[in-house]
C-alpha cells in the first residue's frame, strides 16, 4: 500500500482533485452558455416565424381591404340604391358574384340606408343574405357614422367566423347605403396548421384566426363579464364562453420571445418559444408557439459532453506530461542511444536515399504536371456542362422574370393612381407588394449567377434542402411549361452532407433535365425527389414515371459519349457521377417499377 506521505502519491492526489474541480466547473459553465445560446437562437427563429406569419396575414387583408373602397365609388352600385330597380338589382347581383369569385371573397353584399340587403354575391345559394336585415350589425351602424368599420364575427346565416369590412355610400343627398365584403380565413388557417400553433388575437386579448379550432374565441387574458355580454348581443361570437387559455407564462407578454407551457389539444403539455408581432391599423396581434422539443435539452448536453471530453483530454495530456517529468532521465538515457544507432543506419543509407530521392523528385514532377492539367481539363468539362445546362433553361427563367418585372409594373401604375387619390395606405401596400416581387426576381438571378460561377471548393457540410431548392428553382419553369408534377419525400429534412453546394446542384439539375426529357409524351409525367438517412449516409433519388431504359443503354449509362439522345454528347451522366465521386459518394441507376430511378449516396457533414 502507497504511503500517503510520499511525495509522488501525495502529487498524484492533488492531481486528481484539481481535474476533479475543473471538470465539475467546465460542465455547468458549458451548460449554462449552450443554454443560453441555444433559448437566444430558438427566441430569433421564433419571432423570425411571428413576423412572417403576420406578414401573411397583412397581406391577405390588404388585398381585401381595397374592394369595399373600390365598390363604393362604384357609379353602377350607387344607381341601384337610388333606383333600386328589378334589372338594376339583377345585374348587381352578377357582378358581385364574379367579384367574389375573381378575389376569393367568401360574400359581398350591399345594404340600403336602412339596412337591408338588396343585392349579394350569393344572390343564387340557398343561404343568400338578399332581404335579410343586417341593420343591428355593429359594421352597419360603425361605417353609417364613420364611413368604414371592420368587424370579426360569426355569419348570421353560415356561422363561419370571417372579417367583415364595410364602407359607406355616399349620394348627393346624402347616405346610400354601406357595402360589405366578408373575409375568410380557413385557407390561412389550413396553411399556418401545417407548420407550428399560431394564431391571431384582437386587442381584448380574444383568439379570432388560428391553427387549432379548439382555440377560436378563447381569451389571452380574463374578459370581463358585461364585455362577454356586450359580445353575445351583439351576434359576434355566437355563444362562446371566452375560455381562459391556459398557457403559463401568458403569451401576452411574448416580446421579446419568452418560453411557456401549454398543452394542445388531445396532446399533453410541452414547452414552446411564444413569440408575437403586431399586425398594425387593425389592432391585431400574430402568436407563435415555437416547440422547444429536446433543443435545449441537446444543446446541454451536446456542450456539456464536449467540455468532458475536453476537459478528459486536458487532464490525460497534463497526467501524461506530470508522468514524463517524472520519468525524464530514464527517458533522456534511452533516447540518446537510440539517436546513435538511428545516425550510424542514417548515414548507410543517406547515399542510397540521396539517390532514389533524385529519381522520385523528376518522377513526382512528371505526375504533378500530369495530375495538375488532368483536373485543369476536368474542371473545364464539370464548367461547360453547367453552361450548357444553364442555356436549356435560361428561356423559362426568363419567361420567370418577365411575370413579376410585369406585375411591377402594374403595381407601380396602381400606387400612382392611389397617390393621386391621396390613399397613401394602400400605396404604401403596393410598394411593399414591389418589393416583394423585386426580391423575387433578385432570388432567381442570385441563383442563376451562383450556378454559373465556375467552382473547385473542397467538400463541406451543404443542406441538402437547399440544393434541391437551388436545383428545383433553375428548372422549375421547365417543369410547369411541360406540366411534370415534382413530388418531395424529405425524410431527414435538415439533413447536411459533405459536397460542394452548386457543383451538388449541378449534378441535381443533370438528373432533373433527364427525366424532364425522359418524360416526353408520358401521360401525368411526375418526377419524386427523395431524402432518406441510412445510417452515415444521406440518399438523395431522383425517379420519374416514364418509359425507363433499356437494358442495353442501361449498360454503358456511365460511358463517356455513350447516348440515346439525337443530340447528345453522352458527358452529363459522366460528369455526375465524376463530381460526387470527389465529394466521397456514389451515383448509382437502380431498379425501379416504372421510369428511372437514380440515387446520390453521400456521407452525413459530423
Amino acid at each position: 500500500m502507497p504511503n500517503p506521505a510520499d511525495p509522488i502519491v501525495r502529487r498524484w492526489a492533488v492531481f486528481f482533485g484539481v481535474c476533479a474541480v475543473v471538470l465539475g466547473a467546465a460542465l455547468w459553465i458549458a451548460g449554462e452558455v449552450a443554454e443560453r445560446r441555444a433559448t437566444a437562437e430558438l427566441a430569433r427563429q421564433a419571432q423570425a416565424s411571428a413576423a412572417l406569419h403576420a406578414a401573411v396575414l397583412r397581406s391577405e387583408l390588404a388585398k381585401h381591404r381595397s374592394l369595399p373602397f373600390v365598390l363604393a365609388q362604384d357609379p353602377d352600385v350607387a344607381q341601384v340604391l337610388r333606383a333600386a330597380d328589378a334589372r338594376g338589382i339583377d345585374a348587381l347581383n352578377r357582378k358581385l358574384e364574379t367579384l367574389s369569385g375573381g378575389t376569393r371573397a367568401a360574400v359581398i353584399y350591399v345594404l340600403n340606408a336602412k339596412g337591408m340587403t338588396i343585392a349579394a354575391s350569393n344572390w343564387r345559394e340557398p343561404t343568400s343574405f338578399v332581404g335579410s336585415d343586417y341593420s343591428f350589425r355593429p359594421y352597419f351602424r360603425d361605417a353609417r357614422s364613420a364611413g368604414v368599420a371592420e368587424l370579426f364575427a360569426l355569419g348570421t346565416v353560415s356561422r363561419r367566423p370571417g372579417l367583415f369590412m364595410s364602407r359607406r355610400i355616399d349620394g348627393p343627398d346624402g347616405m346610400l347605403g354601406v357595402v360589405v365584403v366578408k373575409v375568410e380565413f380557413e385557407a390561412l388557417e389550413a396553411d399556418w396548421s401545417s407548420a407550428e400553433p399560431a394564431f391571431a388575437a384582437d386587442p381584448r386579448g380574444v383568439i379570432l384566426v388560428t391553427s387549432i379550432p379548439a382555440w377560436r374565441f378563447s381569451t389571452l387574458t380574463p374578459l370581463p363579464r358585461s364585455e362577454q355580454q356586450r359580445l353575445r348581443a351583439e351576434h359576434r361570437f355566437g355563444e362562446a364562453p371566452f375560455t381562459l387559455l391556459d398557457v403559463r407564462p401568458a403569451v401576452v407578454a411574448a416580446r421579446p420571445p419568452r418560453l411557456t407551457t401549454t398543452a394542445l389539444p388531445g396532446q399533453p403539455a410541452a414547452h414552446y418559444m411564444a413569440a408575437s408581432a403586431d399586425l398594425g391599423a387593425s389592432g391585431w396581434t400574430v402568436f407563435t408557439l415555437t416547440p422547444t422539443g429536446s433543443i435545449l435539452s441537446g444543446a446541454v448536453a451536446g456542450a456539456r459532453a464536449v467540455a468532458l471530453l475536453v476537459g478528459l483530454a486536458i487532464c490525460g495530456v497534463a497526467g501524461a506530461v506530470l508522468r514524463w517529468r517524472g520519468q525524464a532521465s530514464l527517458r533522456a538515457a534511452r533516447q540518446e542511444a537510440a539517436r546513435a544507432e538511428l545516425e550510424a543506419r542514417v548515414e548507410e543509407r543517406t547515399a542510397e536515399l540521396r539517390r532514389s530521392n533524385r529519381r522520385l523528385t523528376v518522377e513526382m514532377e512528371e505526375r504533378r504536371r500530369a495530375e495538375a492539367h488532368v483536373h485543369l481539363m476536368r474542371d473545364e468539362l464539370v464548367q461547360s456542362n453547367k453552361l450548357a445546362t444553364l442555356g436549356q433553361i435560361a428561356a423559362g427563367v426568363a419567361h420567370e422574370i418577365n411575370q413579376p418585372v410585369a406585375a411591377i409594373r402594374a403595381y407601380a401604375d396602381n400606387a400612382s393612381i392611389f397617390l393621386d387619390r391621396a390613399d397613401s395606405d394602400t400605396a404604401k401596400n403596393n410598394l411593399g407588394l414591389i418589393a416583394g416581387l423585386t426580391d423575387r426576381i433578385g432570388l432567381i438571378t442570385d441563383e442563376l449567377r451562383a450556378f454559373a460561377r465556375k467552382t473547385s471548393a473542397p467538400a463541406a457540410p451543404v443542406a441538402v434542402r437547399e440544393a434541391v431548392d437551388g436545383a428545383l428553382l433553375l428548372v422549375g419553369p421547365r417543369l410547369r411549361q411541360t406540366g411534370v408534377r415534382v413530388v418531395r419525400r424529405e425524410a431527414d429534412e435538415e439533413a447536411l452532407v459533405m459536397a460542394e453546394r452548386f457543383r451538388l446542384e449541378q449534378v441535381l439539375v443533370n438528373l432533373l433535365q433527364n427525366a424532364l426529357e425522359a418524360l416526353e409524351g408520358t401521360a401525368d409525367p411526375e418526377i419524386a425527389v427523395q431524402v432518406t438517412s441510412r445510417r452515415s449516409q444521406i440518399r438523395i433519388a431522383i425517379a420519374d414515371n416514364g418509359p425507363g431504359l433499356a437494358p442495353q443503354a442501361a449498360k454503358t449509362l456511365f460511358t463517356p459519349f455513350a447516348t440515346t439522345k439525337p443530340r447528345g454528347l453522352g458527358l452529363g451522366l459522366v460528369i455526375s457521377r465524376d463530381i460526387v465521386a470527389e465529394f466521397g459518394g456514389e451515383l448509382a441507376l437502380e431498379p425501379a417499377p416504372t421510369g428511372a430511378r437514380f440515387v446520390i449516396s453521400l456521407s452525413k457533414a459530423r
